[in-house]
């Protein structure tokens, strides 16, 4: 019962690698399982087995109730009197992942509670994990007092397992959970084990975390002394912002301990704090230029994950407080030719917030080479900023409305090509200068357009607007392309938005009804319709608008 060989990659030759649970199924591991029945235990053989087995329970395969204890269960219990420790590892994870009915759990209790107590702590972590997961409430009283124990134990494996095993607890049997809480506070305080501390505190959070009152009494005793290990402190570090959020915008009676977590040798504990620090609620200017400061040292780090968790911090603060984040401009900017894409495309979407009226033109130049080495899922979010560093300065439509105009002609799928449809017709509605310009892009893009959404919007927009422009006989040609060219939609739309332009301007309306007239005879019944319909509308002599 051996597992099939796996075959080694060679990316020169392009040999693909090959599953090693190939050809596993539910009836053929349950057969192999017979050999936990053997006298002579062969623990390689019965931990292949197991892998299977585990294999099948991950991937969602279910074992009816005989199966999984008649099959598997009991004859696995045999293999308790292995003194294989791979072996009984395993078994911890496949009675877990069973989750075996309470009939069947009165069989391993007594076993793993005698494990509980061992004297290799591997045995008593894995025992305490299995027994908290497939327990009930009349067993949990029974074994409290070694979970108990198991927390205040000077080895971390132990501790940590019992305190992870309390937080599982808490969704089923939380007033249990609650009388350990002494024990809990002893873990918390011990600053010999980074881990104990994490999982302590987090307990804690979890067991206090309804009464706002007692939370805020936790926070207030922690912050005094802060935890040793990293972890713990991150944690405490946002349990704090958390009751600061709750209190009054003017309470400020932990920002002290925000702002001492910056000075942390440990960078997540930094970072932590910076980040608590910028999303305070009425945080004010120079609470944040502690936590911009501090960010901007990170900008230049030789670690992408500081780059990318600072610059990302950056970019939410500058959508609030821009003039706060100017000072890091020029780190933002020796970032945009950054290896990481993600970190390039919020430098410069950040840039693009913070940047002002003058560096638009400089920031255009930059970007242009940027997007085409990026996925269509970071252009769509730089289009994003690019609309609203429009709207915020209107006088650089025109350098923007190129930018975008020049991004529609690259290749692209069709959500970052709506994505920049949509900012052109945004800047339409709301800047009246960019009217002309961002039309003529938009008719050279149907020209070319392969989206029958886009093309109709367009057209929507152009039979809107173009009437009302200086010169609207210059969209008529591009209108009628698309009648000779397009699809029976395209078509329609486009018979819609000429008949708009003949009932608005007068001087073209005998060109149009001569166009519309060449549409009667059109293949598609709705484009026949339309173009029959505004042709009489027009010709007669009190045309209405359309």
């Amino acid at each position: 019962a051996s597992m099939p060989p796996v075959e080694k990659k060679d990316e020169d030759e392009g040999v693909e690698q090959v599953h090693p649970f190939k050809g596993v199924d539910k009836a053929h591991v349950i057969q192999e399982a017979r050999i936990f029945n053997d006298t002579q235990v062969d623990a390689t053989k019965c931990i292949n087995v197991m892998t299977k087995l585990l294999y099948l329970l991950g991937k969602g395969d279910n074992f009816s109730s005989k199966e999984s204890t008649e099959s598997i269960f009991f004859p696995m219990t045999k293999l308790f009197q292995s003194k294989d420790e791979k072996l009984r590892r395993m078994m911890y994870l496949v009675i877990k992942e069973l989750k075996p009915d309470s009939d069947c759990v009165i069989i391993v209790t007594s076993t793993l509670t005698k494990d509980m107590n061992a004297t290799n702590d591997l045995y008593r972590a894995n025992a305490i994990r299995v027994l908290c997961t497939i327990t009930d409430t009349a067993m949990l009283t029974a074994i409290e007092r070694y979970l108990k124990q198991a927390i205040v134990d000077k080895q971390p494996l132990v501790s940590s397992a019992a305190l992870v095993a309390g937080m599982k607890l808490m969704r089923t049997n939380g007033e249990v959970v609650k009388r350990w809480v002494n024990e809990i506070n002893q873990a918390a305080s011990d600053k010999s084990a980074q881990m104990v501390q994490y999982h302590a505190l987090a307990l804690l959070h979890a067991i206090k975390r309804t009464d706002r009152l007692a939370l805020s009494k936790l926070v207030a005793s922690l912050v005094r002394a802060p935890p040793k290990s990293p972890l713990a402190h991150c944690l405490l570090v946002r349990y704090t912002a958390a009751v600061m959020g709750d209190a009054p915008a003017a309470d400020r009676a932990h920002y002290d301990f925000l702002e001492a977590s910056l000075r942390s040798r440990s960078d997540m504990v930094i970072f932590e704090a910076a980040r608590a620090i910028c999303q305070l609620p009425g945080v004010a200017q120079k609470e944040l230029n502690a936590a911009v400061a501090v960010l901007q040292l990170f900008l230049s780090s030789p670690k992408p994950v500081l780059r990318f968790a600072a610059v990302r911090a950056l970019n939410r603060v500058a959508m609030a407080f821009p003039m706060t984040v100017t000072s890091c401009n020029v780190d933002l900017e020796n970032m945009i030719g950054d290896g990481n894409r993600s970190i390039a495309t919020l430098a410069i979407t950040t840039l693009l917030k913070t940047g002002s009226e003058a560096s638009v033109d400089r920031l255009m130049k930059q970007i242009a080479g940027f997007m085409a080495d990026i996925a269509d899922e970071f252009k769509v979010i730089v289009v994003d900023a690019i609309r609203a560093l429009c709207l915020k300065y209107p006088q650089k439509n025109t350098v923007l409305l190129t930018f975008l105009a020049n991004a529609l002609r690259e290749e692209g799928g069709f959500e970052f090509k709506r994505a920049i449809v949509d900012t052109i017709l945004s800047l339409i509605q709301q800047i009246p200068e960019a009217v002309e310009q961002g039309l003529s892009h938009l008719c050279e893009f149907i020209e070319d357009c392969e989206y029958t959404f886009l093309s109709t919007q367009i057209l929507h927009v152009v039979g809107l607007k173009g009437p009302k422009t200086s010169q609207p006989g210059r969209y008529i040609r591009h209108i009628y392309n698309r009648i000779i060219l397009e699809n029976a939609t395209v078509r329609a739309a486009a018979v819609t938005a000429l008949a708009k332009f003949g009932a608005a301007v007068p001087a073209l309306r005998a060109s149009v009804i001569t166009l519309l007239r060449r549409c009667v005879h059109d293949a598609d019944d709705e484009v026949r319709d339309r173009a029959t319909f505004y042709a009489s509308l027009l010709a007669a002599e009190d045309a209405a608008p359309v």
